[in-house]
């Protein structure tokens, strides 16, 4: 099926790709900043209550999005299986506007 660009489907491709880009810009800085390592990185996101109430949020986020995801993908849309690498590779700010967008064709 197409992809329809209704307003409300342009609404969420326009938060695809700026939940892409925005939090990656600020990734990349911190790399630069303080090298490569992935594991560097992590302990970062552990420093405080706040930063480390954050990761749960977002991981239960991702998970969730990642099942309703593979419940799609089982009920035939092969499509949202997109949703995960968005949201893994990406973020939870790419996946959750892609699986809206793909819910709002299906509804179009």
């Amino acid at each position: 099926m197409p992809l329809r660009l209704t307003p409300l489907s342009v609404v969420y491709l326009a938060l695809v790709i700026v939940g892409a880009i925005l939090p990656w810009t600020y990734f990349y800085a911190w790399f630069d900043a303080n090298g490569w390592s992935l594991s560097a990185m992590i302990d970062a996101w552990y420093v405080n209550d706040a930063t480390t109430a954050l990761v749960y949020d977002l991981t239960i986020a991702a998970v969730a999005l990642t099942i309703w995801a593979l419940v799609e993908a089982v009920r035939g849309n092969r499509w949202f299986l997109l949703v995960i690498p968005a949201t893994f590779g990406i973020g939870v700010s790419c996946g959750l506007p892609l699986a809206l967008l793909l819910k709002a064709r299906d509804t179009a």
